[in-house]
């Protein structure tokens, strides 16, 4: 699609750019130009939706290395770190982060999206939140994109991610084999790549361990509401669950403070186990048993591989999963 440009406004209004650029910058009155010009002008530019280039002139001192960086919801403690993770690596690769919220919104992320394009980013990793990649795709024709924790499974799109599969594999395992057979899964969006191989992994987890055993799959948000919501529910049927694997520490929170509020014990009567880490799961009583993403180790190659493509003018093609690993505290009682 192409952009308007500056020399678009000149074409349709007859002003010069000097004048025009004087009003788009808000100094029309500084410069004496009469409010109808300024008018006319800034009426143009709504009209063919200008996008002025933010940091051209910053671009064309090369000294503008700048790489756009978008994530759903920085309240999420493992988003909050990813990101802190590659702006630190950005730095000392000498590029500076423009940070975007999508807060899981498609549309937010369009408009993040836009924004990175009108700065002239020299390259975008994104944690993306909707269905299709066919935006990301058009954009990476021009500018290098890398997606980080979720990715598409039928898209060229580069990512770097965790084996999500086998982490929620392995954790059902741990609970099957300390004898947990009512098991609640509270699940995130069912869009996301991240959900799906989760819950995929203890699907198969129970398939090959335990054929008898009750699995209930519920939720649809990486949040804290839904982990409230899905537990009170839980624990009112019958049977009620012996463990619950929350698959977001938001979703833990959540959990664990309806837990509260029934006066339900952990491990004694409901063991808990979680994916991803934090260091104020040791802090909890009981600490607790989860599966542990390689956050650093995701957001310096994503850095890596976005910084070399830069540089060298590289293709990205890179498909990369990172392995897992449980940190064992004590939230889960073992079932005679």
């Amino acid at each position: 699609m192409r952009k308007e440009t500056l020399e678009d406004i000149v074409k349709i209004t007859g002003f010069s750019k000097t004048t025009i650029s004087r009003v788009l910058n808000g100094k029309g009155e500084e410069f004496r130009i009469s409010s109808e010009t300024a008018n006319r002008i800034l009426q143009i530019a709504r009209d063919i939706n200008y996008r002025p280039n933010l940091i051209a002139q910053t671009l064309r001192k090369k000294s503008g290395n700048t790489i756009g960086l978008a994530v759903p919801h920085l309240s999420n403690p493992f988003f909050a770190s990813l990101a802190s993770t590659i702006s630190i690596e950005a730095k000392k690769n000498d590029f500076m982060v423009m940070l975007f919220d999508t807060q899981e919104d498609t549309k937010l992320e369009e408009n993040a999206i836009d924004a990175m394009i009108d700065y002239h980013v020299d390259g975008i990793i994104i944690v993306p939140c909707g269905e299709r990649p066919n935006r990301l795709e058009e954009v990476s024709k021009s500018i290098p994109v890398i997606l980080v924790d979720r990715y598409f499974k039928n898209s060229f799109l580069p990512y770097v991610s965790t084996n999500n599969y086998d982490g929620a594999f392995n954790a059902m395992k741990m609970l099957l084999s300390s004898g947990h057979r009512e098991i609640l899964c509270i699940s995130g969006p069912t869009v996301s790549v991240t959900t799906q191989e989760r819950v995929k992994g203890c699907r198969t987890a129970i398939e090959q361990f335990s054929p008898q055993a009750n699995l209930q799959i519920y939720g649809n948000e990486f949040s804290i509401q839904n982990g409230y919501v899905e537990t009170k529910m839980a624990m009112l049927r019958n049977p009620a669950p012996t463990a619950i694997f929350t698959l977001s520490n938001t979703i833990l929170l959540g959990a664990i403070r309806a837990l509260n509020e029934q006066g339900v014990k952990v491990p004694d009567e409901v063991s808990l186990i979680t994916f991803d880490d934090n260091v104020i799961l040791d802090f909890m009583n009981p600490p607790i048993t989860r599966v542990a993403q390689p956050i650093q180790s995701m957001g310096i190659a994503a850095i890596k591989l976005l910084t070399t493509c830069i540089r060298e003018s590289r293709e990205l093609n890179s498909k990369m999963l990172m392995t897992p690993s449980i940190i064992v505290r004590d939230s889960i009682k073992i079932q005679l």
